[in-house]
């Protein structure tokens, strides 16, 4: 059917079927349906999702002739000139109402044309909700982990989740399994991190290096056991295994010092030698003997200097070189367990009161020189010959002495053990 400018029917042509509010969808085809007006549709779609009024003018930068002259077809205007097509958007809504091919006009005809437009508020209101529902299994967590509260904040304010799921129902899935993870640890007795994939997780490889699920569980493993950042193979290793999760049973080692309760250990400790146990040695085979105390430092070099000044004569020590091994955490339950008192020092700056944190979290101890008074001792006593050296890092609390974290946030000063040498000797001297 022929249209004049307007819309209309040409004389003689059919007339279209068009009740009172309906659009006549053929006219309005052969009308706007061309692909020179599919800019035109598309920018008025675009105002209806955005709530804008169908009012003003839009313009098309360099169109093709052909876009130009079905514009001046439709508005029946001499041909323009220019760089760029301007159109009025109340001219095409008029020429719409007049021919009767939509008697509401422009937007009911472009929702005719192509079809319900959707409020950009409404999408993104529904998105919003679709993000919230993905995060759901982070807020049941911290219902039953509340210690994962802060951890969890971050995983809704960084991002991390999103770009590794990508999608709300990915992320949803994806967050399931970190939660179920997260709920089981940390993992007493330690197993292998396969074997709690696998149980946890229904498969053996949900938690292998790079995975989604790896990534986001070694963050919150960080979170529950106050392990430090890092990178690397060795660090992912030990990360999981402060969590009681291993990679295997041999890399994870402890620093010891007159221990006793195996053949082995009796020999080292008879020659007053430093040993240093496998995870594996002491699921299979613990020591049967528990000293009625055992002093934990955090430094080899303490160790070291015990075995050389003291050697067989050296009450019991274990050394945790940093953050606390699957190993060494074994063995110091396993002493606990077994009657022995645990002592612990360590480096007096914020790095040296989070490990302490950590393992006071997850077995019994008590301070050996490690209070406030003693870190203000040290500060008096410290050779004047070497410079302070300054605090940094992140504050961490000290349960188990609160007025510690006070100190060295007043004091500003690190105190390494090394520098506490003399005085650790002595107290190993006199006692047993």
């Amino acid at each position: 059917m022929d249209l004049t400018h307007d819309g209309y029917a040409a004389p003689g042509a059919a007339a279209g079927r068009v009740a009172d509010g309906t659009v006549d969808v053929p006219r309005l085809r052969r009308l706007l349906g061309a692909p020179e007006f599919g800019w035109l549709v598309e920018r008025v779609r675009g105002r209806l999702a955005a709530g804008q009024p169908l009012t003003g003018a839009v313009s098309l930068a360099a169109p093709t002739p052909g876009q130009r002259s079905a514009v001046e077809r439709l508005l029946a205007r001499a041909p323009g000139g220019g760089r760029s097509l301007t159109v009025r958007l109340e001219a095409v809504d008029a020429v719409l109402r007049r021919s009767g091919i939509s008697p509401d006009g422009l937007a009911a005809a472009v929702t005719a044309l192509t079809g319900p437009v959707t409020p950009l508020a409404q999408v993104r209101a529904a998105e919003d909700a679709a993000w919230d529902r993905a995060y759901a299994p982070l807020d049941a967590l911290v219902l039953d982990r509340p210690e994962l509260a802060a951890w969890a904040a971050r995983v809704r304010a960084d991002g991390l989740a999103r770009r590794l799921g990508r999608t709300p129902g990915a992320v949803h899935t994806l967050l399931t399994g970190v939660c179920a993870a997260l709920r089981a640890l940390p993992a007493e007795p330690a197993v292998s991190l396969a074997a709690f994939a696998a149980h946890v997780l229904g498969s053996a490889h949900a938690l292998d290096d790079g995975t989604p699920q790896a990534t986001l569980t070694l963050s919150g493993i960080r979170a529950l056991t106050g392990f430090a950042d890092g990178s690397g193979a060795e660090w992912r290793r030990d990360a999981w295994a402060s969590a009681g999760l291993l990679k295997d049973e041999l890399s994870s080692t402890v620093l010891t010092l007159n221990l006793r309760g195996t053949p082995a250990l009796d020999w080292t400790a008879d020659e007053g030698e430093p040993a240093v146990l496998t995870l594996r040695q002491l699921i299979r085979r613990p020591p049967s003997v528990a000293s009625p105390a055992v002093r934990i430092c955090e430094n080899p070099a303490v160790l070291a200097a015990a075995a050389d000044a003291l050697g067989p004569a050296c009450p019991p020590m274990i050394c945790l070189q940093g953050q606390p091994s699957a190993a060494a955490l074994a063995l110091l339950r396993h002493l606990h367990g077994n009657g022995s008192d645990l002592y612990y020092h360590g480096d007096f700056d914020w790095g040296g009161l989070r490990i302490a944190g950590a393992l006071l979290s997850r077995v019994p101890w008590r301070p050996w020189r490690y209070t406030a008074a003693d870190y203000r001792a040290a500060l008096v006593g410290s050779d004047s010959k070497l410079a302070p050296r300054p605090l940094t890092g992140v504050p961490t609390r000290t349960p188990w002495d609160p007025d510690l974290a006070e100190a060295l946030a007043e004091a500003g000063i690190r105190v390494e053990e090394e520098r506490e040498l003399d005085l650790l000797l002595s107290d190993l001297r006199g006692r047993p």
